[in-house]
């Protein structure tokens, strides 16, 4: 399972939160990745553009 590191503050959720990758699609080249924190509590829907800018990958088991 992929787990993502937040660079800075994103969408109301401060710079540090760690989020595991549940989903990712692809539709006529538009990626959509969905996230969850580690805790379960908070989801999110990016797009790619989003996830390099403002994610950092830690883990990728």
């Amino acid at each position: 399972m992929k787990v993502y590191k937040l660079k800075n503050n994103f969408k109301g959720i401060k710079k540090g939160t760690q989020f595991y990758l549940i989903a990712e699609s692809e539709f006529i080249g538009v990626k959509d990745f969905v996230l969850r924190t580690k805790d379960l509590t908070t989801r999110i829907s990016i797009n790619e553009r989003e996830l390099h800018n403002h994610f950092t990958l830690l883990k990728n088991e």
